[in-house]
């Protein structure tokens, strides 16, 4: 997506926030249907009854966008990615090196130099960055490895307006289409990306902002664990935002902030904005594995239904505290109905 094109997705987002909050608050606490909940493993949490299905949407409020998400400000394929009919240059075919990066003969490309640039190309390798301020910009990258961007101890690496993807859905899928790899990436940016065929799609974990990228179609080998954007147990401020994250297998989830493993702290994440489907859960709100959290932000996210009746399948969230310190769930709804998904 070209950058006049984000701005216009920008502002159309921050209006339908806007709308979406006022929607929640005036249908606070709307009763559920009373459908009994289901039981689940221990370690997912509770099921979230479905949503009314007759309950009034607040005016204003767009409903069914699952469909076509660009028509109710969200990404999709429409305004994500490469645009279709760009001219791009063939890697190695066509361009094999620029200031900062060459392509390596053993099969990818490696990015070396402080503020390469990389536009506008096709790589069907992995892209292994190892300096700092790099960007990528309008790129299609395919590949069936371990990576399709792969961070390793870098500052204010952009990735952008960029089509990644696995060869196929299957043996072909990408492990991690954008991956900080030893999770210590600082200041990345993954925004307006169009992400499929992978197991999980970014991977940012040391901070960072996600925005206004369209993730789908993951692809799978037996025994994946797929997620969508993975943030876990940092205290790093992470922002996710105005992100389409559907989803379409019943594990594991669209977006997880949950710590890694037991005795972390989670704080200071902001999901806001994101239009979410499918997994186990749709979002993991950072409480896994007891984790202690705070000034976690759940906030103007709509929870889509065409995979499972509660967005994931066994609901919109696991692991939200809200007796920690400065956390805040407001203004999230159902798709189908604009009443609010309470955590």
């Amino acid at each position: 997506m070209a950058p006049t094109q984000t701005a216009r997705t920008a502002r159309s987002r921050r209006g339908l926030a806007a709308a979406l909050t006022a929607a929640a608050a005036a249908a606070a606490m709307v009763a559920c249907g009373g459908a009994a909940m289901a039981s689940t493993p221990a370690h997912h949490g509770r099921v979230h009854p479905a949503p009314p299905a007759t309950a009034p949407a607040a005016a204003g409020v767009p409903l069914n966008c699952a469909a076509a998400p660009s028509k109710c400000g969200y990404p999709d394929a429409t305004n994500s990615g490469v645009p279709v009919g760009t001219a791009l240059r063939a890697v190695p075919g066509q361009v094999s090196s620029g200031p900062g990066w060459h392509y390596d003969s053993r099969g990818w490309v490696e990015v070396t130099g402080n503020g390469a640039n990389l536009s506008y190309l096709t790589i069907p390798y992995n892209v292994d960055i190892t300096a700092s301020n790099v960007t990528l910009n309008h790129d299609s990258i395919t590949t069936s490895g371990t990576f399709g961007v792969s961070l390793r101890h870098t500052a204010g690496v952009t990735v952008e307006n960029s089509t990644i993807r696995g060869t196929d859905a299957t043996s072909g899928r990408v492990n991690a289409a954008v991956s900080d790899v030893y999770g210590d990436s600082t200041a990345m940016t993954v925004k307006a990306d169009n992400i499929s065929d992978f197991r999980i799609a970014v991977n940012m974990g040391n901070g960072g902002l996600a925005l206004g990228n369209y993730i789908h179609d993951p692809g799978y080998i037996s025994g994946d664990h797929t997620d969508g954007i993975m943030a876990g147990g940092s205290t790093a401020p992470t922002t996710i935002k105005d992100n389409t994250v559907f989803i379409s297998l019943d594990q594991t989830d669209a977006i997880t902030i949950d710590a890694s493993g037991p005795g972390q702290q989670v704080a200071n994440q902001t999901v806001e904005g994101n239009f979410l489907a499918g997994g186990d859960y749709a979002l993991y709100a950072g409480a896994g594995n007891n984790a202690a959290t705070s000034n976690i932000h759940i906030e103007n996210n709509r929870f889509a239904q065409q995979y499972f009746t509660h967005s994931g399948q066994f609901g919109a969230d696991a692991y939200y505290n809200n007796t920690d310190p400065g956390n805040v769930w407001t203004g999230n709804i159902w798709d189908t109905t604009g009443q609010p998904v309470t955590p």
